[in-house]
């Protein structure tokens, strides 16, 4: 799939007639795995899975140029356009949640629900827990130490988004790679409630890291290229979209609070609380309620149609 600079990933399974599902991953920068498909039932949904800009199979791997969260709405409708379907149900967790909700709030006649998981709504406060001293650092003091360790010498130590954005944009290599490794570690180790030996596997690879690290220190360099609270603020457009939310109780990343104030601002979304489970789609209790809201949806859709029919 072309655009210009940027080249991205496609690609389709399941039934060609089913619900059509689009697959938006984390990050940004992650990039999809096999474990996306898994959510879904093949001989129900026609899946689409695509990577976005700069993340997975996408090229150039890890460029920040035209990569905005403009640029992925635009590609997002590019791809509805391309395959030719009316309205589809999309599924995003934490990052892919966001994008989703943008997405959704943009384009409401395209779509016919949303499945979210680990809702993220890329608030200042949001950030600033993740990424600053008085948030997520009080509850994983030791991988904050190892957090910070890379920029102990920068001159922007004080403003970790800021300094990490500065080193994995300049030209030195050594530096690039090890802050890059250090911002996605931090990440992997507070996303299960349980350590996940897969998870940081994943996430501290080379090749993933320098995605991750860069794709994500731009974009919250610049708060996530979306005006304070707007996610919130244009709950309105969502009237009339179902929806299924599931967020784990011990979620760190993204604390429950932020999918709580989403669910009083759309109630036509259910909201389920998966209790022993941090943020991970890959664990048990997420994925379980993950498996069972593609489950639901496919019957709540089925009978809109064949209602309408």
């Amino acid at each position: 799939m072309l655009d210009g600079l940027h080249e991205m990933y496609l690609e389709e399974c399941g039934d060609p007639d089913g619900i059509p599902v689009l697959y938006l991953h984390g990050g940004p920068g992650i990039g999809c795995t096999k474990q996306g498909r898994t959510f879904f039932d093949p001989d129900r949904y026609r899946i689409i899975l695509y990577d976005q800009r700069g993340a997975g199979r996408a090229t150039p791997h890890a460029e920040l140029r035209d990569n905005t969260t403009q640029h992925l709405l635009a590609d997002i409708e590019r791809v509805r356009q391309r395959l030719g379907i009316d309205r589809w149900l999309l599924f995003g967790g934490s990052w892919g949640s966001t994008l989703a909700l943008l997405y959704a709030q943009q384009y409401p006649q395209h779509v016919s629900g949303l499945i979210l998981r680990g809702i993220f709504l890329c608030r200042q406060r949001d950030l600033d827990w993740m990424y600053r001293d008085g948030g997520m650092n009080r509850f994983y003091p030791d991988y904050w130490e190892d957090f910070l360790q890379p920029l102990q010498h920068h001159p922007q130590k004080d403003d970790p988004v800021a300094a990490y954005y500065d080193i994995l944009t300049g030209d030195n290599e050594v530096a690039k790679m090890a802050a890059a490794k250090a911002w996605s570690l931090w990440e992997a180790r507070c996303a299960t409630l349980h350590p996940s030996h897969d998870i940081m596997e994943q996430f501290t690879d080379i090749h993933n890291a320098m995605a991750i690290a860069r794709i994500e220190a731009h974009y919250f360099v610049h708060c996530a290229f979306i005006g304070e609270n707007e996610i919130l603020a244009n709950a309105g457009k969502l009237r009339g979209i179902p929806g299924i939310i599931v967020h784990g109780r011990y979620d760190m990343l993204c604390p429950l609070d932020g999918a709580v104030a989403l669910h009083h601002a759309w109630p036509d979304a259910e909201l389920h609380i998966v209790r022993e489970a941090g943020h991970a789609a890959a664990e048990p209790g997420i994925a379980d309620a993950l498996v069972r809201a593609t489950r639901d949806m496919a019957r709540l859709l089925s009978d809109d149609t064949e209602s309408a029919g």
